[in-house]
């Protein structure tokens, strides 16, 4: 491990009035990590006159910040060229620019292990960076989702082999992304921010950062707090999201419509809550949340069997898919799922975002891959799939031409992914069977054969 030990000689005898240099916008804010939640978050920030410097190791990724690209959806490219012209933003990818901030802010992946164990790696290398530079009345605010304690027992420890102490000479916070991609509705800072620290000054500071751009913050009593109320929200999602898979598998059995039933309970005006079923749980937070207070909980001798049982039946998803495929290419066409021509509509984890982390979309293309058949996806989001970790052979395949999806080149149409700018109608018109796990024919109200879509 590196050693960070710094000389506490050399910190100032007054120390900044961290407080005020937030408040009056005079702070120096370094944003760690620029994906889905740090460059939203930084150019947020920005637009309201705060000094941002983004930092990131992906040199292509600054290279088109630089450039006033924008790679994610929710940012625009004028946007980025209109911070970088009032010079309060600037994307890098050294690390020595956090010897001038006063807040650091990390944004950085938390994914799981293949043991399905929280993996820490990114968090702790960034730590690794941070404690290099670290100077005291420094603020740091992790964001990355992660178990109860990760703030106070992990990171702070931590950033203590500097020899500085937390309360003392640094303060530490912790505040959770909340975002919802392609939620035109809510955008990153009209969602209240949760903020915990770790005293009460260090949740001071933080909340009077986020206030400044964010329309509503929530100060809670600890950073433990602030990070079970994000594993709270995802976990009351995934379990409701496999209850209602898991009611679908069963009244399909006997011959029933759940989403004719999940219509029907949503009159109700009170005491219910419509979820709606699908192929799976995608995106970084549900198929992982779980597992990280499950980790935890064993931690103190706790079993979590309604939330890991909810886990598995949600996993259980793009296999009960591959089924449903492999029933209607029987029944409507007479053969089996090797070389089968499958057009798969929709890669992304969710409608209108161009985003397949954890997709079931991805899986079950992976799945349908590896039992011989012919596939192809199409997304007007994702052009070509990226590298995954998981799915390392199907990198660079690109989605084919929509006007090429006809009756001559496929077997069978699986609908994924209800993406808004999708001709469904024409899915219906070239007679093929159609396979639908997000029931969008029906809801759209557009014509088709009752014999050639299948709800899965």
């Amino acid at each position: 491990m590196i050693s960070f030990a710094k000389d506490k000689t050399q910190a100032p005898d007054q120390p900044k009035d961290l407080l005020s240099l937030i408040q009056n916008k005079d702070a120096h804010i370094a944003i760690i990590g620029l994906g889905y939640v740090g460059l939203p978050l930084a150019i947020n920030a920005a637009l309201k006159g705060l000094h941002i410097t983004g930092l990131d190791n992906d040199k292509t990724k600054i290279k088109e910040l630089n450039s006033n690209k924008s790679y994610i959806e929710a940012v625009q490219d004028d946007q980025i060229a209109q911070v970088r012209k009032d010079k309060s933003f600037k994307a890098s990818h050294d690390y020595s620019a956090l010897k001038k901030a006063d807040v650091i802010v990390i944004c950085v992946p938390t994914p799981l292990t293949p043991h399905l164990d929280p993996d820490l790696s990114y968090v702790m290398r960034t730590c690794d960076q941070i404690a290099k530079y670290l100077q005291p009345g420094t603020l740091v605010i992790l964001e990355s989702t992660t178990f109860p304690g990760t703030t106070h027992d992990v990171m702070v420890p931590y950033l203590e082999k500097t020899g500085y102490k937390c309360n003392e000479d640094f303060y530490a916070a912790f505040s959770p992304e909340r975002e919802d991609p392609g939620n035109p509705d809510f955008g990153t800072t009209q969602i209240p921010k949760i903020v915990g620290g770790e005293n009460e000054y260090a949740k001071e500071c933080a909340t009077a950062f986020y206030k400044l751009f964010f329309d509503k913050v929530v100060p809670v009593s600890s950073t433990q707090v602030a990070e079970a109320i994000k594993l709270t929200e995802n976990i009351f999602r995934s379990v409701n999201i496999a209850l209602v898979n898991e009611l679908k598998v069963i009244y399909d059995a006997m011959g029933m419509d759940i989403w004719e039933i999940i219509e029907g309970a949503s009159t109700k005006p009170f005491g219910y809550m419509p979820f709606y079923p699908g192929p799976g749980v995608g995106g970084h937070c549900i198929p992982i949340d779980p597992f990280y207070l499950s980790w935890k909980a064993q931690e103190q001798g706790q079993d979590t069997r309604f939330i890991r049982l909810a886990g598995e039946i949600n996993a259980k998803m793009p296999n009960y898919i591959v089924g449903k495929i492999r029933a209607a290419l029987d029944e409507k066409k007479g053969i089996g799922l090797t070389n089968a021509r499958i057009l798969v509509s929709g890669l992304a984890y969710k409608k209108n975002v161009a985003d397949v982390r954890e997709s079931p979309a991805v899986h079950i293309f992976d799945l349908l891959k590896k039992a011989g058949a012919d596939v192809n996806y199409y997304d007007p989001y994702e052009p070509k799939i990226p590298a995954m970790r998981r799915y390392p052979d199907l990198e660079g395949i690109q989605s084919v031409d929509f006007k090429s999806i006809s009756k001559d080149n496929y077997d069978l149409i699986l609908v994924t992914t209800d993406h808004d700018n999708v001709d469904y109608q024409h899915y219906a018109k070239t007679g093929l069977p159609i396979v639908d796990t997000r029931n969008v024919l029906e809801r759209l109200g557009l014509q088709f054969d009752q014999e050639t879509v299948i709800k899965a």
